[in-house]
């Protein structure tokens, strides 16, 4: 009898129950929730793929020129998890459901400590490259080129979590490579000023070395949410982004530290074009606004999938793009539209072949799950019979 009142929830569960819909009215809250976190955490992350790169931008055309400051900013915001994390520890300690308290602790186990640690670390060494970058690329050129990192994302998340690799994945990966390639030709169109071609294609090849180790950490962070023996609640999943951040800041501080930016920090800040008072707060913005990406992007992983985080990624790329020729009057050359939509198109062939295969899960799986789990009821309703 056990067995089959698990089997009839389980029937319950894809929907299928005719006599009733309790089971749906208790897992619709939780679908809700899912929902509702996925839309949070993405517009966090939003908030940082679109404004992170303008701020980093913005510092190094008005006299800013401290490679390991802004790779320093993109993870130094942590601190601002500790007032969440705060009122999640109080929350769980006046928490009177039995079931909570049983759950899980509040502190993450040891093994996804040392995992956030060592992706920490992976991730000061990724901002750095990435802030180097920056500094001799235009935001546009630098923000389609970073967006080549769905290719490592999906060769990564097929290598590391066993992600399937469809033919629709394999043409993302080459029309977006060619839109790299593409960018890689229109070095002279698209130098900013004062930027030598040693220096443009140095800073074109850092960017999709960022873009191939970014690939290569989120399906990291997938695995090591995979492989958690204790239930991920969001504390646990919060305290994950603090050490993870942590980490990449204290590689960022050691970097700092043997260039001296510490000592440079106060001269640039009087030199700075826009004032010293608006140079401080473009760097406290800046490391804001950079936590809110990391913050969206784990949350983005622990809800969907890395290789979703970086389909979501590419879908930013025109928004950025389009805010930098806003903001800083960039030039949007020819090329540069047809590596955007190559991108774009990258982006188009992933998300259908999606749908196709959610499309041929929904009517073709589902109602052989549904026919087993019937059969299974079935053989159990006969072999209880006198």
């Amino acid at each position: 009898m056990a067995t089959s009142t698990l089997n009839t929830e389980t029937l319950e569960s894809l929907g299928t129950a005719q006599d009733g819909n309790s089971e749906t009215q208790i897992e619709k809250p939780n679908k809700t929730k899912n929902r509702l976190m996925i839309i949070i955490n993405c517009a966090f992350a939003t908030i940082g793929v679109v404004g992170g790169p303008l701020l980093v931008r913005l510092y190094y055309l008005h006299g800013g020129t401290r490679k390991w400051l802004t790779s320093f900013l993109q993870s130094a915001g942590f601190p601002i998890l500790i007032f969440p994390l705060m009122f999640l520890f109080i929350q769980s300690k006046l928490s009177t459901r039995k079931d909570v308290q049983i759950s899980s602790s509040f502190c993450i186990e040891p093994k996804l400590f040392l995992s956030s640690a060592a992706i920490g670390v992976l991730f000061g060494v990724d901002n750095f490259m990435y802030s180097l970058g920056l500094s001799y690329l235009p935001v546009s050129t630098a923000t389609i080129l970073f967006a080549t990192n769905l290719c490592f994302v999906a060769f990564f998340s097929w290598l590391i979590v066993k992600q399937k690799f469809t033919a629709f994945i394999i043409n993302a990966v080459v029309v977006m490579t060619l839109g790299s390639v593409l960018l890689g030709i229109n070095i002279d169109g698209d130098r900013p000023t004062g930027v030598s071609k040693c220096h443009y294609l140095w800073g074109f090849l850092l960017t999709l070395v960022a873009a191939a180790l970014a690939g290569l950490m989120l399906p990291f962070i997938e695995l090591a949410l995979l492989k958690a023996t204790r239930k991920i609640t969001y504390s646990s999943l919060m305290q994950f982004q603090f050490i993870l951040s942590l980490f990449a800041t204290i590689v960022c501080v050691i970097g700092m530290l043997v260039n001296k930016d510490f000592q440079a920090i106060p001269r640039e800040a009087n030199e700075f074009d826009l004032g010293k008072a608006k140079y401080y707060i473009i760097m406290v913005v800046t490391a804001i606004v950079w936590q809110l990406t990391t913050v969206g992007l784990v949350g983005i992983i622990f809800y969907t999938s890395a290789l979703f985080n970086g389909i979501f990624a590419a879908v930013l790329v025109p928004f950025t793009g389009v805010a930098a020729v806003i903001c800083y009057h960039e030039n949007f050359t020819g090329l540069k539209g047809m590596a955007l939509a190559l991108c774009l198109w990258g982006f188009c062939s992933y998300f259908y072949g999606e749908y196709k295969m959610l499309h041929k899960v929904t009517n073709n799986e589902t109602p052989k799950t549904i026919e087993k789990v019937e059969n299974e009821l079935k053989r159990l309703d006969d072999h209880e019979e006198p």
